[in-house]
C-alpha cells in the first residue's frame, strides 16, 4: 500500500503543486488548509509523513507540531516543516517543537523528493524495530486474564484481586493485578496504599514506545500479600485518558512479560481500548449476577466481545451472587437465560469480605478455609489447566 502524505498549507498553489508532485511520485495525498484541520485529519487518518508550513492564520505550524507530538497516536509521525522562513532561529524552533527535517520555500523538486523517501525510510525502520521488540515480547508472554463485567456493582475488582491472590498462593509464582480504568480506581482504598498514579502515568506518556517492560516495573506496587500492582488514580477527571489506546497496547504487552499470570480489571462494559486489550487476553471473566436485566445485559455483552475476533472458548462466565435474596436466581436458570455454560459460582459472604476490607488484604488469604476461598480456588485450577494447554 503507498504511504500516505498529508500536506497542511494555507496556500491552495502550494497544496496542489506539491500534492501533484508527490502523487506522480506514488503516494497517497491528503490535504489541509489550516492548523485545526490539519491535527484532525492527522489524528484520524494516520498519515505515514505529514509536511507541514509555519505561518498559518489559526495555528501556526510549530505549535500544530507541539499538539501532534502530545498526541501517541502522532508522536511519532515524521514531520517536514516546509516554510518560506529561512531564519536559523526559525529552524531551531521547529526542531525544538519536534520536527524531523526542515525545507526552505521555494525548494527543488528533487530535493523534496529525497527529504520525503529518507524520513519515510527512517519511519520504516522504526516500525520494523518496534515489531520485533513485540515479537520477542511475545515469546516471555505470561498468561493474561481480563476481567468485566456487562455493568457496575458486581465485584468486579474483588473477583480480580482475589483470583490474583489464589493464583499466587497455588503456582508462587509472580501474578500481577492491573487495574485499567483511569479515575475509577478503588483497589488502594481497599488494600491501604496511598500511591495510586502507576496507570494514569503510563497513559499520559506521549511516546508509546517509553513504554518498556522497565517503565511498567517501575509502576507497580509489592503489596504485603505478594502481589504486585499496577493501580489506577480515583479522580474522575483520569478518565479522558481511557480514549490512549496506543499506551494500552504497548501496556497489555509489557505486563504480559513481567508475571507468569496477569489480571487486568477492565470494569464495565466495553471501553475504547477494549477492541486491542482483550483479543490479547488469555481468558477473558464476565461477571453477573442473577438479576433477569443483567442477563440479559451479559448475553448482549458476550456477542460484542465475539464479534472482536474473540473465540468463545475463551469466554468465561462467573455468577456472583454479592447478597443474600430470594430475588437471585440460580445458577441452573441463570445459565439457561443466558444461553451460556457458568463456569464458577460464587456464594454470598459479606462478613468474609468486611474482614478483608479490615486487614486490607485479599479474602482468600484473610479466611483460606472459608467457602469463598474454595469456590475461588475451584476457578484458580480451572485458570491453571488451561494455561498449561499448548496456545
Amino acid at each position: 500500500m503507498a504511504d500516505k502524505i498529508l500536506i497542511v498549507d494555507d496556500d491552495l498553489d502550494t497544496l496542489r503543486l506539491v500534492g501533484l508532485m508527490l502523487q506522480r511520485q506514488g503516494y497517497q495525498i491528503s490535504a489541509a488548509t489550516n492548523g485545526q484541520q490539519g491535527l484532525e485529519k492527522a489524528f484520524t487518518e494516520d498519515p505515514d509523513l505529514i509536511l507541514l508550513d509555519v505561518m498559518m492564520p489559526d495555528i501556526d505550524g510549530y505549535e500544530v507540531t507541539r499538539r501532534l507530538r502530545q498526541n501517541p497516536a502522532t508522536a511519532e509521525t515524521p514531520i517536514l516543516m516546509f516554510t518560506a522562513k529561512s531564519q536559523l532561529d526559525d529552524k531551531v524552533i521547529g526542531f525544538e517543537a519536534g520536527v524531523n527535517d526542515y525545507l526552505t520555500k521555494p525548494t527543488h523538486p528533487a530535493e523534496l523528493q529525497a527529504r520525503v523517501k529518507t524520513l519515510l525510510a527512517r519511519a520504516g525502520e522504526k516500525k520494523k524495530k518496534a515489531a520485533v521488540e513485540i515479537a520477542e515480547a511475545e515469546e516471555g508472554r505470561g498468561y493474561v486474564i481480563g476481567v468485566l463485567g456487562a455493568r457496575g456493582g458486581l465485584g468486579i475488582t474483588t473477583l480480580a484481586v482475589n483470583l490474583a491472590a489464589g493464583l499466587l498462593t497455588r503456582t508462587k509464582s509472580e501474578v500481577i493485578v492491573a487495574e485499567m480504568l483511569p479515575g475509577q480506581g478503588s483497589l488502594a482504598l481497599e488494600l491501604g496504599i496511598t500511591a495510586t498514579k502507576g496507570l494514569v502515568d503510563l497513559l499520559s506518556l506521549s511516546r508509546v514506545s517509553d513504554i518498556t517492560r522497565d517503565k511498567i516495573r517501575e509502576m507497580l506496587i509489592h503489596h504485603g500479600s505478594g502481589l504486585d500492582l499496577l493501580l489506577a488514580s480515583d479522580r474522575p477527571r483520569d478518565m479522558h485518558l481511557i480514549s490512549q489506546v496506543a499506551n494500552y497496547e504497548a501496556l497489555v504487552a509489557g505486563l504480559s512479560g513481567l508475571a507468569r499470570f496477569v489480571t487486568l480489571d477492565l470494569g464495565v462494559g466495553l471501553q475504547p481500548f477494549a477492541a486491542k486489550t482483550l483479543p490479547k487476553c488469555n481468558e477473558i471473566l464476565i461477571l453477573l449476577e442473577g438479576v433477569p436485566n443483567t442477563i440479559i445485559h451479559t448475553k448482549a455483552l458476550i456477542e460484542d466481545i465475539a464479534s472482536l475476533g474473540v473465540n468463545k472458548r475463551n469466554i468465561n462466565v462467573v455468577l456472583n451472587n454479592r447478597i443474600r435474596s430470594d430475588t437471585q436466581l440460580p445458577s441452573s436458570i441463570v445459565q439457561n437465560k443466558l444461553g451460556y455454560e457458568i463456569t464458577a459460582t460464587l456464594t454470598p459472604a459479606p462478613e468474609v469480605f468486611t474482614q478483608a476490607t479490615r486487614l486490607q488484604a485479599p479474602a482468600v488469604l484473610c479466611q483460606p478455609e472459608s467457602l469463598t476461598a474454595r469456590q475461588i480456588g475451584k476457578l484458580v485450577d480451572f485458570i491453571v489447566e488451561r494455561e498449561a494447554l499448548p496456545r
